[in-house]
């Protein structure tokens, strides 16, 4: 049997071909996409725009679908196929595996027909050598989960073990298991306007939320929506608003935006007429922050520099959006409970640290620190803050009280930091559920003495 890997040196086959069937193309550029997310660690975001360029719009959103629920739903589907192969999949055909899920997500979680999955997937099998073996199995297994459907599927959890293990801890086990069921659907789509809220809710047909950040369940081509030319708004999940909310900017004030890119936090800055330094260490990250600030009609002084060793102020205020894990987003980006482990916490947290204690250094006295990270992980969250507090006299807690900011209390722990979780917000009753839920995001507001 030929290895995969020995199929992996050879250039990539073409994105679509002549005698390819309908949507072959699609599922075949979403399982490379997942084989180099799983393999190599690469963001899915990144392989789906270099694998589907020559597809069209319909076949690049069909295969992005793909790629993302499957892997939302990896862990079920493993277990699944477990189930299913009193052998496994053989080690060295991985890519059998890969197939299997992606046919499986489409039957089970897709408005797909079960023999476009079926048939799409098998003729998959059949391209390469260490997989053409497997035709025969592809098809049995998933003509077995289009008869038998849902009630195959485990009771487990779509991320990796040590992912949960680690929210059961710090949330309990019952919320564990919410918070990962709640991160395998798909995300709405948040919009943060520059003013009138109540309004542009109503033009783009939108729920406003308490925080007041729009939210649109099905948005299509957001670039086409009304507003966005003349830049009246930009994307930005309902929690990650919550941070710079916290300063309550205002004219007159001067705020650091450290980790800047790529801006949305840095618009709401400026939007409410602060002065801010908007500073990051990547020259790519900040050229898209300029673009954004550009369409917005907003400015900003943008620096390029390492967080870590930048001096600059005193300021008013001092926002930092900490490099993270990012497991509060993986509802958006489910690939990232694949490509971190638990030494990317490690190594992550210590980055923090240091960025924190560069940042504390900014905040004039009286000032504010808001940290925050798009994580659900304590060890990027409450114990950064708890550790900062011991090692630092000259800064205390500025609790964040219920109602600020349109902020729930049970978004508050008990140290009045801002902790929102993925089960949070549900849906209004009789509304769409896809309207339900927040990024899992951390919050924590200082004062310096």
């Amino acid at each position: 049997m030929t290895d995969t890997t020995d199929a992996s040196r050879r250039p990539p086959p073409p994105a679509a071909r002549a005698a390819d069937m309908p949507g072959l193309a699609a599922r075949r550029a979403a399982a490379d996409a997942i084989d180099a997310v799983l393999e190599k660690g690469q963001p899915l975001e990144e392989c789906l725009d270099r694998l589907t360029r020559e597809l069209d719009e319909r076949d690049r959103a069909l295969s992005r679908m793909i790629a993302a629920t499957t892997l939302r739903r990896l862990g079920s589907l493993r277990a699944l196929l477990r189930t299913l192969l009193e052998r496994g999949v053989p080690a060295k055909a991985r890519r059998v595996e890969t197939l299997l899920a992606i046919g499986a997500a489409q039957i089970l979680f897709m408005d797909v027909p079960d023999h476009a999955a079926v048939g799409t997937t098998v003729e998959l099998a059949g391209e390469q050598p260490g997989t053409a073996g497997f035709k025969g199995l592809a098809n049995a297994v998933l003509r077995r989960i289009a008869r038998e459907g849902k009630a195959l599927l485990p009771g487990v959890a779509d991320q990796p073990e040590w992912m949960v293990e680690g929210w059961t801890t710090a949330y309990g086990g019952d919320a564990a298991l919410a918070i990962s069921r709640a991160l395998a659907a798909e995300a709405p789509l948040d919009l943060t306007v520059k003013a009138g809220a109540e309004e542009w809710a109503g033009t783009l047909g939108g729920r406003l939320l308490p925080t007041g950040s729009i939210r649109l369940v099905e948005a299509g081509n957001v670039t086409a929506l009304p507003g966005f030319t003349e830049g009246a708004w930009w994307v930005q999940d309902a929690a990650a608003a919550l941070p710079a909310l916290l300063l309550h900017p205002a004219p007159g004030m001067t705020i650091a935006d450290l980790c800047a890119a790529p801006g949305g936090k840095t618009a709401q800055l400026a939007a409410a007429g602060a002065h801010v330094v908007a500073l990051d260490r990547s020259g790519p990250r900040l050229r898209r922050l300029r673009q954004n600030l550009d369409r917005l009609g907003l400015a900003a002084e943008i620096v390029e520099a390492d967080a870590t060793s930048w001096r600059g102020g005193p300021f008013d205020g001092v926002l930092i959006d900490a490099p993270c894990s990012a497991t509060g987003t993986i509802r958006r980006h489910p690939d990232v409970a694949w490509t971190k482990g638990p030494s990317d916490i490690a190594s992550l947290a210590a980055l923090q640290t240091r960025i924190l204690n560069r940042a504390a250094d900014l905040v004039k006295p009286g000032g504010r620190l808001v940290y925050s990270t798009c994580s659900l992980e304590p060890e990027e969250g409450e114990r950064q803050i708890e550790a900062l507090l011991r090692r630092r006299s000259d800064l205390v807690r500025d609790p964040v009280t219920a109602g600020e900011c349109g902020i729930a209390a049970e978004w508050i722990n008990a140290a009045g930091e801002v902790r929102t979780l993925p089960i949070h917000l549900p849906a209004p009753p009789d509304e769409d559920p896809r309207l339900a839920g927040l990024d899992g995001f951390f919050a924590a507001r200082l004062r310096r003495n």
